[in-house]
């Protein structure tokens, strides 16, 4: 049987059609099928959640509560410029005129409007607990005060100058718009969020700068496709920062209206003063709740589902988000990292779908390009409304001046007319009788006062005429052209791009999650790596030493154990790669951005943290890919003198467990390595002052598990300290040699002869207990070194940085001049390395 529902009919006032008896009410009912009423009733409710609640009009990116709030603000004087007012007296406003629904959901409306967590740029502009990112709720509305920001007078300007249609409130007894004239793109600014019934709506916030360039550049080209308006608007910009990754995704959002924005937090590792790492949170994801976060983090480290972390606390205040993570001592931080990114909502999703009413009836997913011909739609017709109002009002107080005018022309008649008339409406009638003025023109003579009548005010009254003659004029001219009107539309954009745009906040990664490689997080800059002998590794940016003069004491660059001394230190870009080579022959692969960043007096991070070093093995020399340009193979010397050649490309594939690059014998160790294109000379420097140098050729080409020749024959217990590569066509090669008490010089390479491989050198330094051993020694070039510094660092982390030039040039059988004082007792140099000169000195 089908279901029947008893309704009332609606009562009909035709007097012949009312029932005889008022108590009888039976044929006021009707019976209807329930489920034709429910599916009537469901989408009458459905369309007015769609269309009066939920969903945001294109053209001013507002529902109606926030629109209602805004117009109310505006109307009971709330600017930017006003005094703040109770936030009670606003959903007061709303509610009684507007908006006949919950206060407090007029509130929290209004609430979402003031925090800067959410709006990229807030409309609202709040004064006391408006909430937190910690999902703590506004204060009461007693309690808080408001008024509009100044970016949200943009959206309501020109609102009185009959720019858009008004409609009655719920009640009738007052008018509100249908929609703002708003000057900015607010729906792609703002961003919005909404659940109707059977579709929903999810777009992200933007920056002002790029909305406004990507809508000049649709105005200026109509057939612009959307990958040309990406490349001005690469992506969404959140109020949080944080980075979005993806380009591919992104741009299938703007294309289709829908897709799925990855978010992550912009985090740093640094190292404390305990020596231990901490992953510290700058910017986190939109929508993300801090203290959610942070619980969740404790929960996951509670059941051992995340290892490595010791503590975990905010220390976020009104200057930014800072959540610090500590780490325990052994753990690796990047790992750690990454299972943070998997785990929490450190990595979140935005799925994005641009769904907006179109004429304020129509819901329709829109595209990018979408939204900018809608927007610039709106606007043009604002900007014909508005200068057909002013082009009314200019005509009217035209119509009027062109009256008084002639009034004063005739002042005489004018005055004889007026005394000679019985009343008001007589002198009227007969001034219009008289001189054909309008009626509004008679009127405005008739309350002219005398005073108008000086030769002074005749002379204002042609200048407004003549200017509101131009202005009808340039109004005539702007309505009955397109392409003006768009020119109107482009100017408000700059000027509004000029006084409130700003910088992005959000980074856009153009590789997906587990596509883009860290190169895209990390620039690729100059920095210095510091390695110590017990196998301590950092970096820290090149600038963090500043160049002294020659001699200085300089400044502590690194706190070692008592027992660990500096080994070597040098200067790479962040994105090369760096080929480690150890003591006991082998070589590993690393990335100089894969080595953290620590402070100038940290100690760094132990190697065997980043490779799979054995219980005796150290590292020996460590070679930047930006150093392997055009190499055809790489030479290596060791302690005891031997040398090897071996072609570059045996090292083409170098694993995580390392490769053999030398097989050595048991009292010997790897010591040098460097990198040649076969045509060039070597260069050996011993501690005890012993220098050859002889051709490349004289060494031939080995696989890496052979041995190598003698290159340098070492008189007493000294040891190879440092290595050449020579180029023979250069005339301008020096040699850099350097001493454990911190003598230095350097000496001109022709000098030095080229002798058979093999043999015992020359003397390249006096070496005596004043200067100690030669610690390092290297060719260098006199031209290059004009623009260069010296980095120089002891054992025990003293630094100093010096003009290369600053170096005395002096012959090949001298012990060089002080270059630093050591301030230790017991310190001696460790290592030198050459940067670009400082700009400051």
């Amino acid at each position: 049987m089908k279901a029947r529902k008893l309704v009332r009919k609606p009562i009909s006032h035709d007097p012949d059609k009312e029932p005889k008896n008022p108590e009888d009410t039976n044929d006021k009912i009707r019976e209807v099928s329930i489920v034709d009423e429910m599916q009537s009733s469901y989408i009458d409710y459905a369309m007015s959640v769609i269309v009066a609640r939920a969903l945001p009009d294109v053209r001013d990116g507002l529902k109606p509560v926030h629109r209602r709030i805004l117009y109310a603000m505006w109307n009971v004087g709330l600017r930017a410029n006003a005094k703040y007012r109770k936030s009670a007296t606003v959903v007061g406003e709303v509610l009684g005129k507007y908006h006949p629904h919950g206060d407090q959901a007029v509130y929290d409306s209004m609430v979402r409007m003031a925090q800067t967590f959410s709006m990229r740029y807030p409309l609202v502009n709040g004064q006391g607990n408006f909430g937190s990112m910690d999902g703590d709720g506004a204060a009461a509305m007693r309690y808080t005060e408001a008024k509009l920001s100044a970016i949200a007078e943009e959206l309501l300007f020109d609102l009185e100058k009959e720019t858009v249609d008004f409609i009655l409130n719920y009640d009738g007894s007052h008018k509100e718009p249908k929609v703002l004239p708003a000057k900015l793109p607010n729906l792609l600014l703002s961003g919005t969020m909404g659940i109707a019934v059977g579709m929903a709506t999810k777009i992200p916030p933007h920056n002002l700068t790029e909305l406004c360039n990507g809508i000049i550049c649709y105005i200026d080209n109509n057939d612009c496709s959307i990958d040309d308006l990406i490349k001005i608007i690469p992506g969404p910009d959140f109020p949080t920062g944080g980075i979005i990754y993806n380009a591919e995704e992104i741009r299938r959002a703007y294309t289709t209206g829908k897709g799925k924005i990855v978010m992550r937090a912009k985090t740093d590792i640094v190292e404390n003063k305990a020596g231990t790492f901490q992953i510290i949170v700058n910017e986190v994801p939109y929508q993300l709740n801090k203290a959610s976060l942070l619980e969740k983090i404790a929960e996951l480290v509670k059941t051992k589902k995340l290892e490595g972390i010791r503590d975990v606390r905010d220390e976020s205040d009104k200057d930014g988000v800072r959540v610090v993570i500590d780490l325990k001592r052994e753990a690796y931080p990047k790992k750690v990292l990454n299972r943070l990114f998997k785990l929490t909502q450190l990595q979140s999703n935005f799925d994005v779908n641009m769904l907006a009413l179109v004429d304020g009836l129509q819901p329709k997913v829109l595209n990018l390009k979408d939204i900018f011909v809608y927007f610039v739609k709106h606007r043009q017709e604002v900007v014909r409304r508005r200068a057909e109002h002013e082009l009314r009002k200019a005509a009217e107080r035209a119509h009027i001046l062109e009256g008084l005018q002639k009034a004063i022309d005739n002042i005489d008649a004018v005055i004889k007319i007026i005394k000679q008339s019985k009343d008001r409406d007589e002198a009227r009638q007969n001034l219009i009788k008289k001189f054909k003025f309008s009626e509004v023109q008679a009127v405005a003579i008739l309350e002219m006062r005398l005073q108008n009548l000086a030769n002074l005010e005749k002379l204002k009254i042609d200048t407004e005429l003549k200017e509101k003659q131009k202005i009808i004029k340039d109004l005539k001219e702007l309505l009955a052209s397109e392409k003006k009107i768009l020119g109107v539309i482009k100017d408000e954009l700059i000027e509004i791009r000029d006084k409130f745009g700003d910088d992005r906040r959000t980074k856009i990664i153009k590789g997906a999650v587990g596509e883009f490689s860290q190169e895209d997080l990390v620039p690729n800059e100059p920095t210095l790596v510091i390695i110590t002998k017990d196998g301590y590794i950092k970096r820290m940016p090149i600038d963090t030493f500043k160049a002294q003069k020659r001699g200085g004491k300089g400044v502590i660059g690194l706190t070692t154990k008592e027992e660990d001394v500096v080994e070597q230190f040098f200067s790479t870009m962040t994105h090369n790669d760096l080929m480690f080579f150890t003591t006991l022959g082998r070589v590993f692969m690393l990335k100089a951005y894969d080595i953290p960043v620590a402070s100038r007096t940290s100690k760094g991070q132990a190697l065997v943290n980043f490779l799979q070093l054995g219980q005796t093995e150290k590292f020996s020399t460590v070679l930047a890919s930006d150093s392997l340009a055009d190499v055809k193979n790489l030479v290596m010397v060791t302690e005891k003198g031997v040398i090897k050649k071996t072609p570059i490309e045996d090292f083409s594939n170098v694993r995580r467990s390392g490769l053999i690059a030398i097989k050595l014998k048991p009292d010997d160790k790897l010591k040098w390595v460097g990198a040649t294109n076969g045509k060039q000379e070597l260069s050996l420097i011993t501690d005890t002052g012993q220098s050859i140098r002889f051709k490349e050729s004289a060494v031939r080409e080995m696989g890496r598990s052979a041995s190598g020749v003698r290159g340098l024959r070492i008189k007493g217990k000294g040891e190879i300290v440092g290595m050449g590569i020579i180029e023979p066509t250069n005339k301008n090669l020096q040699i850099l040699i350097i001493t454990e008490f911190g003598y230095g010089k350097v000496s001109e390479l022709k000098n030095y002869k080229v002798q058979n491989r093999g043999g015992s050198g020359v003397r390249t330094a006096k070496v005596s207990a004043k200067t100690g051993k030669v610690v390092n020694g290297f060719v260098v070039d006199a031209i290059e070194r004009a623009n260069q510094d010296v980095i120089v660092i002891s054992e025990k982390g003293q630094v100093i940085r010096l003009p290369f030039k600053s170096i005395s040039v002096l012959g090949r059988d001298t012990q060089g001049v002080r270059l630093m004082r050591l301030r230790a007792a017991g310190d001696k140099v460790a290592s030198i390395s050459l940067v670009q000169e400082a700009e400051e000195k």
